[in-house]
């Protein structure tokens, strides 16, 4: 059974035992979310959302997104059983709710939320459009090129190399540890959203992970947004490599398409990117829908 089904169908089974036998099967079930330690003292939390990344150290504790209110008081959980060391700060790589709607949590728990001056923007304007002010922690920091704080020994950077998903995200480097954390600049062989009414640019992108790939070491480990089904939210410079390829085949092959004389709607209908077969599933119109308005812009 798919372990998510498992977990439904355990919840529902267990409200109708008694409390003995509820104590004695909640043993066997397993937390919906993931922890993995990477190095030094850095980990990342998988649940639901964009992956977050965390750094524990004697100084204290540095979380990078927030996934949704409920994902992030589970990780807040977790942490606090590790370590008593303070919240020092919260980094939104960019502005989506499954990074950022899980920063409510950590109100009053953290000192700082930091993030690109456009991330807040795009918050901001997000919350009002959706009548959610009132469920937001909007960062109380924000920077414009670059950004670098030590916490205890690590030093944590954010880089902001121009549009790409959104016109606001930022890369995270944990320096000593040689982490860096993509948001959803990387999508792992899944087909992204390109939030074009947030800014995003996808031939600019190719020229911010073109930047990334310049700035951070070959042995660099990442750490993505999102993941296809059977990858990994980790990986190495091969893997942004390959989606810098499979941005430029998106718009290669609307621009083939376009000249082809193909309608949106006609276009529209692709299931697949040519030349980029690692990315199934669906999704595949995201891209290509913002690759047909870019084009058709310029």
């Amino acid at each position: 059974m798919h372990r998510r089904s498992f977990i439904q169908n355990t919840a529902l089974t267990i409200g109708a035992l008694t409390i003995g036998q509820q104590k004695i099967l909640s043993a066997f079930v397993e937390d919906p979310w993931k922890i993995t330690m990477l190095r030094n003292d850095v980990g990342i939390f998988e649940e639901r959302g964009g992956t977050i990344a965390f750094l524990l150290n004697k100084k204290g504790i540095a979380v990078v997104d927030s996934q949704f209110p409920d994902q992030s008081n589970h990780l807040i959980a977790e942490l606090k059983k590790k370590t008593e060391k303070p919240f020092k700060v919260l980094i939104n790589t960019h502005h989506h709710g499954d990074h950022s709607s899980g920063n409510i949590s950590f109100k009053g728990l953290v000192e700082h939320v930091l993030a690109h001056e456009n991330s807040k923007k795009n918050q901001i304007a997000s919350a009002q459009k959706n009548k959610s002010e009132d469920k937001q922690l909007y960062p109380d920091q924000t920077y414009s090129n670059v950004w670098c704080q030590k916490v205890g020994k690590e030093r944590i950077c954010l880089y902001y190399f121009g549009a790409g998903h959104t016109d606001g995200d930022s890369f995270v480097h944990f320096e000593k540890a040689n982490i860096v954390h993509c948001g959803d600049l990387v999508f792992n062989r899944r087909h992204p959203y390109v939030d074009r009414s947030a800014g995003a640019n996808i031939n600019s992108w190719i020229q911010v992970l073109d930047k990334a790939l310049q700035k951070f070491e070959k042995d660099t480990q990442y750490i993505f947004g999102h993941a296809g089904t059977g990858y990994k939210v980790t990986g190495t410079a091969d893997d942004i490599k390959k989606f810098q390829e499979y941005l430029g085949n998106v718009l290669k092959f609307t621009e083939a398409e376009i000249k082809a004389g193909k309608t949106k709607e006609e276009f529209l209908k692709n299931k697949a990117i040519p030349g980029s077969d690692e990315w199934k599933g669906d999704g595949a119109s995201r891209p290509l829908e913002a690759a047909w308005d870019e084009l058709h812009a310029k």
